[in-house]
C-alpha cells in the first residue's frame, strides 16, 4: 500500500481531536513529501542531525516535533525552527530550551515528559519533580517556554490492560494540571504510538506519534 493510502488510512481511525505526529525517522525526503502531498504536515524525528538536514531540504510549512531523549548540547541546532520538543524531561534540559529560544528571540512549545512506564530504559520526570516545577511554580522561571501539554511512553508490552493503566494514570495528572488553568497553553496530551495508540486514545490521548503503520518498517 502507498504511503498515501497508509496516511488515509490511519486518519480514518482517529478522532477528529486526535492530531497526528507522522514518525519519518530514518525516512527518506521523497517519502515524507508523498506523505506531505496528502496534506500531513506534522512530523516526528528522533536525531538532531536527521532534523536538521530534513528540516534545511523540505517545505519550511512543515512542523518538526522532535520526540526522542535530547541532550543539553544538542538544543541550539533545534532552537531556530522546531514547532514542538515532546521529550522535555528535566530541569537541566529545560534551562537550555529556554536559553536557545532567548537567543533566537522565540518562545519553543514544550512537552513535559512524565515517566509512566515500568521500565528503566524510558526517561521522564517522576511525579514528585512534576508537581513541584508546576503547582509550585518553578516553571515561571522559564520565559521563553510555552509549556504545551504533557508526554507519556508506556511499557513495551502486549498486555494492553497495563498499557491502558499508564495511559490513565498520565491522563489524570494532564487534567489536573489542565484544570488548575496554572498553564494558559496547556492542551496537548501526547501518548500512543503504532502498538497501542488506540489504547491510548481510549485513555484521553489527543496526539499520537505512528511511524511504520505509514511509512512501513524503520530503516
Amino acid at each position: 500500500m502507498s504511503i498515501s493510502k497508509c496516511i488515509e488510512s490511519v486518519k480514518s481511525t482517529l478522532p477528529p481531536s486526535v492530531s497526528l505526529v507522522a514518525v519519518s525517522k530514518t525516512k527518506s525526503t521523497s517519502d515524507i513529501m508523498e506523505a506531505y502531498k496528502t496534506g500531513q504536515r506534522d512530523f516526528g524525528e528522533n536525531k538532531v542531525q536527521e532534523v536538521t538536514e530534513k528540516y534545511s531540504s523540505l517545505p519550511k510549512d512543515i512542523r518538526w516535533h522532535f520526540i526522542g531523549h535530547l541532550q543539553s548540547n544538542k538544543v541550539k541546532y533545534l532552537a531556530p525552527f522546531i514547532h514542538l520538543i515532546h521529550s522535555v524531561d528535566s530541569i537541566k534540559l529545560l534551562n537550555e530550551i529556554n536559553k536557545r529560544a532567548e537567543l533566537e528571540g522565540r518562545k519553543i512549545n514544550c512537552l513535559l515528559q512524565l515517566s509512566i512506564a515500568d521500565e528503566e530504559s524510558k526517561f521522564g520526570f517522576n511525579e514528585a519533580e512534576l508537581t513541584e516545577l508546576i503547582d509550585k511554580g518553578g516553571f515561571r522561571q522559564f520565559e521563553h517556554i510555552n509549556y504545551s501539554g504533557l508526554m507519556g511512553m508506556a511499557t513495551n508490552s502486549g498486555d494492553m490492560k497495563k498499557v491502558g493503566n499508564e495511559f490513565s494514570h498520565l491522563k489524570k495528572f494532564y487534567e489536573k494540571f489542565k484544570d488548575s488553568n496554572i498553564l494558559p497553553e496547556f492542551n496537548i496530551l501526547s501518548m500512543g504510538m503504532t502498538n497501542d495508540y488506540q489504547t491510548a486514545i481510549l485513555h484521553g490521548s489527543n496526539m499520537v506519534r505512528i511511524g511504520s503503520l505509514i511509512f512501513g518498517e524503520r530503516n
